[in-house]
């Protein structure tokens, strides 16, 4: 299975700014509660065109993140057609193997896979990400003295393998799922967002 995929990252969660995971140290609470959202603006998955899908995986991470065991909720844009919900699947899952497999070793357990609207907007660094009702984040980038946006590279850990990322903020996070044990208002707490390429 081959793929080319081309896209934006949001990644929030309840790690005070800024999140320890990606220099490897524990987590600011011991555990990890998060949202990592990959929208495709253009690929394809063994000749399937994917782009304008989003993937997001709500994730609980039970100690420091290279150790693995994660327990996440996959989510895939309601608009996707059920080849290309495979297709993302797949790749998203490790069994396409490549860059995405290496972050797919790290999820221990899957509680749910479901379809659902994913609003994926990200606009001058700055971003919003909805799914469904029960989650939703504002993220916003911090700038240096020039206005360029504050980059994080060559980390130990990254959701978006090779990529620098912008170091940002979420002044509001909600998230709320009963199988992974979070419930989840926040004000000002870790963000993250990139682009990334994976190939395969």
């Amino acid at each position: 299975m081959s793929y080319h995929l081309e896209g934006r990252l949001l990644e929030v969660c309840n790690c005070r700014v800024l999140c320890p995971c990606w220099i490897g140290e524990d987590a600011d609470n011991g555990t990890c509660d998060s949202i990592v959202a990959w929208h495709m603006d253009q690929g394809t998955i063994n000749g399937v065109d994917v782009a304008g899908n989003t993937v997001a995986t709500v994730c609980h991470i039970p100690g420091n993140i290279m150790q693995g065991n994660w327990s996440v909720a996959v989510f895939i844009s309601d608009h996707a057609s059920k080849e290309q919900e495979e297709a993302l699947l797949n790749v998203f899952t490790g069994q396409a193997g490549g860059p995405v497999a290496e972050l797919a070793k790290l999820i221990g357990t899957v509680v749910s896979v479901e379809r659902a609207p994913i609003g994926f907007d990200v606009v001058g660094g700055k971003g919003t990400l909805k799914i469904g009702a029960d989650y939703y984040a504002d993220l916003e980038p911090y700038l240096g003295p020039t206005g360029a946006t504050t980059t994080l590279t060559d980390t130990i850990f990254s959701t978006v393998p090779g990529a620098p990322v912008f170091v940002g903020k979420a002044p509001v996070y909600r998230a709320k799922n009963e199988a992974l044990g979070i419930n989840l208002d926040l004000k000002n707490h870790n963000a993250l967002q990139s682009t990334f390429q994976f190939d395969a």
